[in-house]
């Protein structure tokens, strides 16, 4: 049988728009001689699609589509994912369910067994656990059909298992042959490797072969690096799809080969084309063409310029320069240069003036606060003003440009350069964006070297650097790593040989902050924890100010 991976980039209710892609995708599949086309999970609404689940004219219009694609797909049969009712009387109303059907008929139903309930996950929020694993015969392959977490569960590859039963271990009892996967499965740098282990080790200890059909594109924070392949019974990837696009590959359970198409390189690599996709999809999905974003002269700005430049296109990109009388005259040089490398429009503004004129009105109340934190924030905030009435003139997407590093320790300004439409690097350190930079520099220079060499600084006050009140990023990524990502306490870091006295300030910082990234607008998600709504922390606690 040959078998087509379908992957596709869905928008959270758009039917009509998920729905033609699916026949699109079956009519190229029919086309390339295929007998089954298999697209991901809840692929007709899109995932996650959240409380719009709790609309239920949102489910009607899922199952409308759905029974329209049984209708008009015929000459190939169809694995989906779609939000189906829960009959019963008790449990949560709906079901997170896959179908097969073909030539007008449905021919084998699950429901996802497994809710996974942490990190950016909340399906028992909304869902009924299915209660079957019962495999199907379908073209003499004896198929055993899994969504998602339904596979994250083998006590061989996990020490601890969450949930007390193993769809896949219960369907391989059954004389399943081929295992089919269907996901909506949330990217984070490293994820595909620890992926493609687990799978490969149930491959191998069945050994039977396995399709992993994986959504992708950028849903809110929430990116899917697609990424679908298909294991041979040995456990080698016999076929692979694109990663950050929409793609289609095809695997012969016959030879059991299939089509190898490029993926990133790099973790580096990886990470980029994952911010580019991100960016791309949550300006467009929210009905965006255009964005606009202030260049400073420093990294963060530049970084966020070439991603939105490599998502949106130079034409639909604008730049600002707002300089102050703390703007080093390097800073007008670098940004000028930066700006033509790309080949955007530049605007310059300054807010000398402005500020002046804050200070004056203000002089009744206090004195002397230029270069206090109060005179630096009512600078951040000018410009966040500027840029905002460019947003809402010209019907522009404002990209703030704050790095995971500075928001952890509340090193921005509210109202003021946190602002904006969709926080791009907000979930990469400070070290990465350096990386990344070097990455984009790699076959031209991009960024103006200069940019990438200089000192961080806010520029908010004479000779101002960060260093001045941070650690080295080297060393303050290290710390956040260990307490954001990995949950390490306060003793633990200080064990891996950290300062104590730094350790303590910056875990104290964090948690001080944690009012100030509720505010935040929504960042791309690319770390195993991001400071969106799969970190959960209450803002007032005294837990570790005790």
């Amino acid at each position: 049988m040959k078998i087509a991976l379908a992957q596709i980039d869905p928008t959270i209710g758009d039917f009509a728009l998920n729905t033609d892609k699916i026949m699109a995708a079956a009519q190229k599949a029919i086309g390339l001689c295929c007998d089954l086309v298999v697209f991901s999970e809840l692929a007709i609404s899109g995932y996650p699609p959240k409380d719009l689940l709790e609309k239920q004219d949102f489910v009607q219009a899922n199952l409308r589509h759905l029974e329209k694609l049984v209708k008009s797909i015929g000459g190939i049969g169809v694995i989906c994912g779609f939000v189906d009712r829960n009959p019963e009387k008790e449990g949560n109303p709906l079901y997170n369910s896959a179908v097969l059907f073909d030539k007008g008929k449905i021919l084998h139903q699950v429901h996802k067994r497994l809710l996974p309930n942490y990190d950016v996950f909340d399906e028992k929020r909304y869902f009924e656990p299915g209660t079957e694993c019962i495999s199907f015969l379908y073209n003499d392959c004896r198929i055993g059909l899994t969504v998602c977490e339904d596979i994250w569960n083998d006590k061989d590859f996990f020490s601890r298992q969450l949930y007390p039963v193993d769809p896949v271990e219960r369907m391989i009892k059954e004389g399943t042959n081929l295992l089919i996967n269907i996901a909506a499965s949330p990217y984070y740098l490293g994820k595909r490797e620890f992926k493609w282990d687990m799978f490969g080790d149930i491959v191998k200890k069945y050994k039977v072969p396995l399709l992993y059909v994986n959504q992708v594109g950028a849903n809110d924070s929430v990116l899917f690096d697609g990424t679908s392949a298909a294991f041979d019974s040995k456990g080698r990837i016999a076929a692979r799809a694109r990663d950050f696009e929409e793609d289609m590959v095809i695997f012969d359970t016959q030879s059991q080969r299939g089509d190898l198409h490029p993926v990133s390189e790099t973790d580096t690599e990886s990470l980029l084309n994952a911010l580019i996709m991100g960016t791309r999809d949550y300006v467009r999905k929210c009905g965006f063409s255009r964005a606009v974003v202030g260049l400073s002269g420093g990294i963060d700005s530049a970084l966020t310029a070439s991603i939105a430049v490599q998502a949106l296109g130079r034409e639909n990109v604008t730049a600002i320069f707002m300089p102050s009388q703390y703007t080093h005259k390097e800073n007008f040089e670098d940004t000028r240069e930066l700006a033509a490398n790309l080949g955007i429009k530049l605007l310059n503004v300054p807010i000398d003036g402005i500020f002046e004129k804050f200070l004056q009105e203000l002089s009744p109340l206090f004195k002397d606060v230029a270069t206090e934190v109060t005179g630096q924030n009512i600078q951040a905030r000018i410009r966040q003003i500027i840029l905002m009435a460019l947003s809402n003139k010209f019907g522009y997407m404002l990209l703030s440009t704050g790095n995971k590093s500075e928001l952890a320790v509340g090193y921005c300004t509210l109202y003021g350069d946190m602002s904006g439409g969709l926080a791009v690097i907000s979930d990469v350190p400070k070290t990465m964006v350096y990386r990344i930079a070097r990455l984009i520099n790699k076959e031209r220079e991009v960024i103006p070297k200069r940019i990438t060499q200089k000192p961080p600084s806010a520029e908010l006050k004479p000779d101002q650097l960060d260093k001045d009140d941070l650690p080295s990023y080297e060393v303050l990524d290290g710390i956040l790593r260990a307490y954001i990502e990995d949950n390490k306490a306060a003793e633990e870091i200080i064990g891996m040989g950290f300062e104590p006295s730094i350790v303590r300030d910056i875990i104290s910082r964090v948690d001080r902050n944690e009012y100030k990234r509720h505010q935040a607008p929504p960042g791309l998600k690319v770390t195993t924890k991001s400071f969106g709504y799969g970190r959960r922390y209450p803002i007032a606690q005294r837990y570790l100010l005790a």
